[in-house]
């Protein structure tokens, strides 16, 4: 059995289960006739739940869509307990989340590359460098392919970091790597066959590199390979968080 339908039929026996234990203690009043209307607004929750933990573990997933089915299947299930009043239909009363995602997607700016030439005009010693604005707010993942790796300098103001450089071209060179949000997570996975160094910082939150921990407030975590200063192929990675968690694996 596919992943998705087995997942839809352990969220109907999950659904039923409960709605079942629900009706037997007299906290709703269920029965075939109307046991569908608890049913499939939960279906709408659980998916949309999934999409969103999807999206957290970069297996695919979607915030737009995960969020949506979250919201309507909340605001339908509010409504068979009697919170608020909301049928299927009034589906049409949530156009105004189009204009919060819109939204979200202009202040989500994607990364910029600046050149910097060297000062006698020769473009031959170009150097490239990734750069974001801190007003961005979303997600920054670097996972496709082979993707190259040039001095990167990150910033948001809310958001997660996923950098997996076990997929990426690493240059012979010590690359920096600066990484500044006021909230997020940041997750790192470095080859175990590449030099790197770490200085991470969080006001609020806990950092774990390579097994090396540090939780709580004002806390901060280094760490350097031994063959950092002999490696020609290295990171240097600064990440400074106010809140959230920094976490750097070797894989």
């Amino acid at each position: 059995m596919g992943g998705f339908f087995r997942f839809l039929f352990a969220g109907i026996l999950i659904l039923a289960g409960a709605a079942l234990v629900l009706a037997n203690i007299g906290v709703v009043d269920i029965n075939m006739d109307n046991a569908w209307l608890y049913i499939y607004p939960s279906i709408f929750v659980l998916f949309g739940l999934k999409w969103m933990v999807d999206k957290i573990r970069h297996k695919g997933g979607s915030w737009i869509f995960g969020s949506f089915f979250f919201i309507f299947g909340s605001l339908l299930l509010l409504d068979r307990f009697d919170v608020i009043p909301f049928h299927f239909w009034d589906i049409m009363k949530l156009w105004p989340l189009l204009i919060v995602y819109i939204g979200f997607s202009f202040i989500r700016k994607p990364g910029k590359v600046k050149v910097t030439y060297s000062s006698d005009g020769d473009d031959s010693g170009a150097k490239t460098e990734y750069d974001s604005s801190y007003f961005s707010v979303g997600e920054h993942e670097y996972s496709q392919p082979n993707w190259k790796v040039e001095p990167m300098n990150l910033k948001s103001m809310a958001g997660d970091f996923y950098m997996d450089f076990s997929k990426a071209f690493i240059p012979e060179k010590e690359t920096p790597i600066s990484i500044k949000s006021l909230a997020g997570d940041v997750h790192i996975l470095i080859p175990e066959n590449v030099a790197f160094r770490v200085d991470a910082s969080a006001k609020a939150g806990d950092i774990d590199i390579v097994g090396k921990k540090a939780e709580g407030i004002n806390r901060r975590l280094r760490y350097e390979t031994k063959e950092y200063h002999s490696s020609v192929k290295k990171l240097d990675i600064h990440v400074n968080l106010k809140a959230g968690s920094i976490r750097v694996v070797t894989v």
